[in-house]
C-alpha cells in the first residue's frame, strides 16, 4: 500500500510540474498581449491622437506629429504575398524532391542544407540581401536605389524555405505507402501519383507549413530592415519602390522614442498582432474547410 501511495504522490508531483510548465507558456502569451495592448491603446483612449488618422495616414513623421501607418500595412502585405508566391512553390517542390525522388544519400544532403538554412541568424539573411540581392536589383531598377519591395520579397522568400520545406517533407513522408501502390496499380505515373494522390493526402501538413511561413514573413524584422529602404511616407506602387513594414518601424525607433511617439509604436505592434491573428484565423479556416471537403 505504501508503495502504491508513493507512486501516486510521485505521479501527482509530475502532473503538477507539467501544469506549471503549461501555465508559464499561457501566462507569457497573456502578459505580452496585455502589455502591448495596454500601451498601444492609450494614445487613442486619452484622445491625444486619432485612431482613424493612425490607420489611414500615409506619412510617419514624429517631428511633425504625423503617425500614419497605412502605407506600412500595405508594404507588409505586398512583401508577405510576394514572398509566399515565390517561396512556397519552391519549398513544396523541394520537399517533394527530397521525399519522393532524391535517393537516400542525396536526400540527406539536401535535408541537411535546408536545416542549416534554418539555423542562420536572420540578420545574416539581411546582410546577404544587402550585399548580393540589392546590387542586382539596382541594376534592373529604374530607381536610384536597390533597397526595395523586390529585394524584401526575395530575402523573405529565402527565409521561409526551411519552415515550409521541413514541415511539407515530413507530411509527404508519412503518407501511407498503400496510397502510392494503389495509384501505380491503376496505371498512374510517378508524377501523376505525386500530384494527384500524395500531395492532396499531405495538404493539411503542407498548409500548416505555409501558415508558419506566412508568420515568419510577416514578423521578420532584422533582415527586412536592411533591404526595404524604410521610407517615411508613400504607398508602394512599383515593385522597385521602397517599403517600411510594421516590424521595422518598431525596431527602428523604439530605442529613442518617448511620450506619444513611443505609445504609437506600441500601437503599431497592436496592429501587427491583430494582423497576424486575422491571417492565422482565416488560413486555418480555409485549411479546415478544404481538408473537410
Amino acid at each position: 500500500m505504501q508503495a502504491i501511495k508513493r507512486k501516486k504522490q510521485k505521479e501527482k508531483i509530475i502532473e503538477n510540474f507539467f501544469f506549471i510548465c503549461a501555465f508559464v507558456a499561457v501566462a507569457s502569451v497573456l502578459a505580452i498581449t496585455v502589455f502591448v495592448f495596454y500601451n498601444g491603446v492609450k494614445p487613442f483612449i486619452s484622445n491625444s491622437y486619432s485612431l482613424f488618422e493612425f490607420l489611414t495616414g500615409v506619412e510617419w513623421r514624429p517631428g511633425s506629429n504625423l503617425y500614419g501607418i497605412f502605407y506600412m500595412i500595405m508594404g507588409s502585405i505586398y512583401a508577405t504575398v510576394g514572398a509566399i508566391l515565390i517561396g512556397v512553390p519552391v519549398a513544396i517542390l523541394t520537399a517533394v524532391y527530397i521525399a519522393e525522388m532524391a535517393g537516400s544519400t542525396f536526400g540527406k544532403i539536401i535535408r541537411f542544407a535546408v536545416e542549416l538554412l534554418a539555423g542562420i541568424p536572420s540578420v545574416l539573411y539581411g546582410v546577404f540581401g544587402l550585399g548580393i540581392i540589392v546590387p542586382y536589383v539596382l541594376k534592373i531598377s529604374p530607381m536610384a536605389q536597390g533597397e526595395s519591395l523586390l529585394a524584401t520579397i526575395l530575402v523573405l522568400a529565402i527565409m521561409i524555405l526551411p519552415t515550409v520545406v521541413s514541415i511539407s517533407e515530413t507530411s509527404i513522408s508519412v503518407v501511407p505507402r498503400e496510397y502510392r501502390e494503389g495509384s501505380y496499380a491503376l496505371g498512374a505515373s510517378k508524377i501523376q501519383t505525386i500530384f494527384k494522390v500524395v500531395l492532396p493526402a499531405a495538404r493539411s501538413g503542407i498548409m500548416t507549413g505555409v501558415i508558419l511561413g506566412i508568420g515568419r514573413a510577416i514578423g521578420e524584422t532584422m533582415a527586412v530592415m536592411l533591404v526595404c529602404g524604410n521610407p517615411i511616407a508613400g504607398i508602394p506602387t512599383s515593385i522597385f519602390d521602397q517599403i517600411r513594414p510594421l516590424t521595422t518601424n518598431i525596431a527602428l525607433e523604439m530605442g529613442y522614442a518617448s511620450g506619444v511617439h513611443q505609445e504609437l509604436l506600441y500601437s503599431t505592434g497592436v496592429v501587427l498582432f491583430v494582423f497576424i491573428m486575422i491571417i492565422n484565423f482565416v488560413v486555418n479556416k480555409l485549411v479546415k474547410a478544404k481538408v473537410g471537403s
